[in-house]
């Protein structure tokens, strides 16, 4: 092989090994045996009572990051009225809170709202360290280059009925508020939802797939599954990757 050709098939090979190392290990989790708790908090920017509630999520983010719990904060609008639009809140973000509300035979809604595993949880200063219970599913998560995310699911029961849902949250969110309730307050948010899927009904094991959004610079993104028994809304596993 004479030097030119050499000097570029070194340099196609730089190119190649480059390449790999700038796209990075394969990003894959897998769930423990034992139940990883879920933490919803149901908040608003236009909720005197709530910015307590923001504070206390984000106590959790170092329990969450040892994979502890799937922590999720869903932002809802329905105080959007009092002057203040809530830049993080969805209409499938009540929906999600109306749907607890049912299995928890709740007459109404509220903020801030805290629910662990489904079930309404009004006392914030219980600890997340409760005794392990078994998990009722096994989940294993991994991102494609495309950044989607593929995640397989098996229930312990085959012939057990389970939904899903997807969350993509992030960290470090900040909002001067101008107007309401919290006007001239400066909110901090962590474990904000930026993105919820319901992913459907299912009876036996089973592959799903979300197309994330993409994560916005400076503010670290996680997405979340959560598997739960349809009929209680309980969860059988959940699992966070954050990638």
């Amino acid at each position: 092989m004479n030097l030119p050709l050499r000097a570029f098939v070194a340099a196609a090979l730089l190119a190649v090994g480059a390449a790999a190392t700038a796209a990075g290990p394969a990003c894959r989790a897998e769930s423990a045996a034992t139940l990883t708790p879920v933490i919803e908090l149901y908040t608003s920017e236009g909720c005197s009572s709530c910015p307590p509630a923001d504070r206390w999520l984000s106590t959790l983010k170092a329990g969450a990051a040892q994979g502890k719990a799937v922590v999720e904060a869903f932002h809802v609008g329905y105080w959007d009225s009092l002057g203040w639009i809530d830049r993080f809140a969805a209409p499938a973000h009540t929906a999600r809170q109306k749907q607890i509300a049912v299995l928890n035979g709740l007459s109404a809604i509220y903020t801030p709202q805290l629910v662990r595993n489904g079930r309404d949880w009004p006392d914030a200063t219980r600890r997340l360290d409760a005794a392990a219970e078994p998990a009722g599913a096994r989940i294993a998560i991994q991102r494609n280059p495309s950044d989607a995310f593929e995640a397989s699911v098996t229930p312990l029961d085959p012939a057990g009925r389970w939904s899903a849902y997807w969350t993509v949250t992030e960290h470090g969110h900040a909002s001067k508020v101008r107007a309401g309730e919290n006007a001239g307050e400066f909110l901090q948010h962590d474990f904000v939802v930026r993105q919820y899927v319901p992913a459907g009904d299912y009876q036996g094991a089973a592959r799903l797939v979300l197309r994330a959004v993409p994560g916005e610079a400076g503010h670290p993104r996680q997405v979340n599954l959560v598997v739960y028994d349809k009929a209680t809304g309980k969860p059988l596993q959940a699992l966070s990757i954050g990638c």
